[in-house]
């Protein structure tokens, strides 16, 4: 069925400037003249953070995110969650969240995963047959057939279908 992978993980957070007078040192930027220290002002701002690889250990020491964890999805999600709770106790930081990419492929036959929507469903000219209904996958005979052996509905007949 659907396979989902999670990949480009990032924490957004964003600044609002105007409303806490942040300084130009407190967002890490090392001005060691004082006259040049000044105050940030303007529209809040979105900054994108991508966390340090799991598999990166500094240095020259590396390897592969699947080496070092069991679940990496989880590891990535647990440590951009530790980042964000983190930059949320700024002063100068409004709000925040935790993204990723999600790629949803099948797991037969390695296609992009897309289903029939509703619409797709009610004009025949989409449909393998005429138990086709919202929600089946497009992909694959087997992916169609496991779909439909879970909902009960007639499997595909012998010789039509897709492909």
């Amino acid at each position: 069925m659907k396979k989902t992978s999670r990949d480009d993980w990032r924490v957004i957070i964003e600044i609002a400037p105007r409303a806490t007078h942040t300084r130009i040192s407190a967002l890490g930027f090392d001005l060691s003249d004082s006259d040049l220290d000044g105050e940030i002002d303007g529209a809040p701002f979105e900054v994108e953070i991508a966390p340090r690889r799991l598999g990166d250990f500094g240095g020259m020491i590396s390897m592969s995110d699947s080496r070092v964890s069991r679940d990496v999805d989880g590891d990535y999600r647990k440590r951009c969650d530790a980042m964000l709770a983190e930059l949320l106790r700024k002063p100068h930081v409004k709000s925040g969240r935790v993204t990723c990419k999600e790629t949803h492929t099948c797991s037969y036959c390695g296609y992009g995963w897309e289903v029939l929507s509703a619409d797709d469903a009610a004009d025949v000219a989409n449909c393998v047959d005429e138990h086709s209904v919202e929600g089946e996958p497009v992909c694959c005979e087997k992916a169609i057939a496991e779909f439909r052996s879970e909902r009960g509905i007639p499997a595909l007949a012998e010789t039509g279908g897709a492909s």
